[in-house]
Formats: structure tokens, C-alpha cells, sequence
């Protein structure tokens, strides 16, 4: 890979918070393509305690970081239930992987299911399926099976991601100081005079 490439490459892991399942994945993003570099599941068995599962979502993250070295970490928001202890655990299961995102260095950016859902089909209600569709078409997947929704699930939020940064750049783009600016914009610079 040539040093300018790398430069204009970005990599994002996408995560789908679960504390039976969670699925995680790695893109290499750049202007003209999207590649997936891994995406699967860590499973998360019911019999384990609760705080060792916290634990290996913890280490699992830390893992991929260390593996991939990713610039971003992109998480889906968990939406709100009607089962109390669900979603506390859900959030509980949420908080590590980003206090693991954090540790290591990132910058978390979160996504609420309707906005990843947006992002891929135009359609904030989206089903799973019509969201896992999409990917596979954007992404060239079309032969790709997957066992779990939770990876497509986090595959939608790393390339939601991309998007929002592609949106975001040339705005924040526009001058990174006043040294920017003067140098964009001339004209609209007058020069004091001296006293």
C-alpha cells in the first residue's frame, strides 16, 4: 500500500453493543471504496457472569484495536425498551466497549438505529434485511452469508461513519485557523493601519 493511500484511507470499527451477542467490524474507507477488512460476532454466553462478559467485550475491543489500528470507533446508540434490566445491561455492556474505544485513544461517534438505518437505505425504518441488502450491493458482498444481523448491524454503523465524515470534512475542511482563512479568502482581509 503506497504512503498517499494510506494517508487517504481511513479505519473504522463499527460495533453493535449486545451482551449475549456483539458484532464488530473493521472497514478501510477511502473516497472511491469501501473495504471490509473483518466483521463477525463475539459471542457472549448466558451462563457466564455478567461482569466477565463486560470483561470480554472490554478485551475484544481492546483486541481489534491493538489488530487494526483504527482512527475511528462508531457505535451504534442501544434503543429504548420496555424492559428495564435489559437495557441497563445493554447499556452496561455499551459503556465498556467505549470506556475500551477511549482507553485506547479514539474518539467515540454514536449512532441511533434510525440514523445508521438513513444512512444505508434512505429509510430510517428500514428492516434488518433490507439494511443487510443494501450493504451487500454498496459493499460487492452479494456472495457474503452471515449468521447474525449484530454484524451487519455494526458493519451499517462503520459505513454510516464514513458517510457522515465524507458529509461533515469539507465544512470543518474549510480553515483550520486564521492563517487558513486569510490565505482562502484575500479579499476579505484588510489590513490595518499602522499607528
Amino acid at each position: 500500500m503506497t504512503h498517499s493511500l494510506q494517508n487517504s484511507t481511513k479505519i473504522i470499527l463499527g460495533i453493535d453493543p449486545g451482551t449475549l451477542m456483539m458484532g464488530y467490524s473493521i472497514i478501510a474507507a477511502s473516497a472511491r471504496q469501501i473495504t471490509v477488512l473483518e466483521m463477525n460476532v463475539l459471542r457472549l454466553s448466558g451462563k457466564k457472569d455478567h461482569y466477565e462478559r463486560l470483561q470480554l467485550i472490554h478485551q475484544k475491543i481492546t483486541d481489534l484495536i491493538v489488530s487494526f489500528k483504527p482512527q475511528y470507533f462508531a457505535i451504534e446508540a442501544p434503543f429504548f425498551g420496555k424492559n428495564v434490566q435489559s437495557m441497563l445491561k445493554l447499556g452496561r455492556a455499551q459503556g465498556v466497549a467505549i470506556a475500551a474505544a477511549m482507553g485506547a485513544g479514539l474518539t467515540v461517534h454514536e449512532y441511533s438505529p434510525k440514523k445508521v438505518k438513513q444512512s444505508i437505505t434512505g429509510n430510517g425504518n428500514a428492516d434488518k434485511e433490507q439494511v443487510w441488502k443494501m450493504l451487500q450491493t454498496i459493499l460487492t458482498l452479494q456472495d457474503t452469508a452471515i449468521s447474525h444481523h449484530d454484524i451487519s448491524d455494526s458493519l451499517a454503523v462503520a459505513v454510516c461513519h464514513h458517510y457522515q465524515e465524507r458529509i461533515v470534512k469539507p465544512a470543518a475542511g474549510k480553515a483550520k485557523g486564521w492563517e487558513d482563512f486569510i490565505k482562502a479568502n484575500p479579499g476579505r482581509v484588510r489590513k490595518s493601519e499602522s499607528r
